[in-house]
């Protein structure tokens, strides 16, 4: 499994890659609503991988903001929406708050299992 370091600076490389395609390819994204939609998804991809830099960042350097960096990824993962299309702030929103629900229960699930080891040993 991947340290707090390595994933952070794999988690902004990502973050960088995904910001400068969705720059590059900003206008077919805009042409059609379908595209206008993979926008969105691209964009709540930006909030996952900024979110998970944040997370190592702070458990490097042992800080906790708590819900500060949840609003902060989203607010960056919108604004980068935003140099889309309109429709895309809504449909990044939307997505972005599914993933961290997922994100949420994946990690429930893994803090359960690895109590249940605790326990065990």
């Amino acid at each position: 499994m991947a340290g707090p370091g390595s994933s952070m600076l794999y988690s902004f490389l990502l973050f960088t890659v995904i910001l400068s395609l969705q720059e590059v390819y900003r206008g077919k994204l805009a042409s059609t609503e379908l595209f206008t939609i993979v926008g969105g998804f691209i964009s709540s991809l930006l909030f996952l991988v900024l979110l998970t830099f944040i997370g190592n960042f702070q458990e490097t350097v042992g800080a906790r903001t708590g819900w500060g960096a949840v609003i902060i990824a989203e607010a960056v993962a919108l604004i980068a929406a935003s140099t889309v299309h309109r429709v895309c702030i809504t449909t990044c929103f939307l997505f972005s708050v599914v993933l961290l629900y997922e994100v949420n229960k994946l990690s429930g699930a893994v803090l359960s299992r690895s109590e249940s080891k605790a326990r065990k040993h």
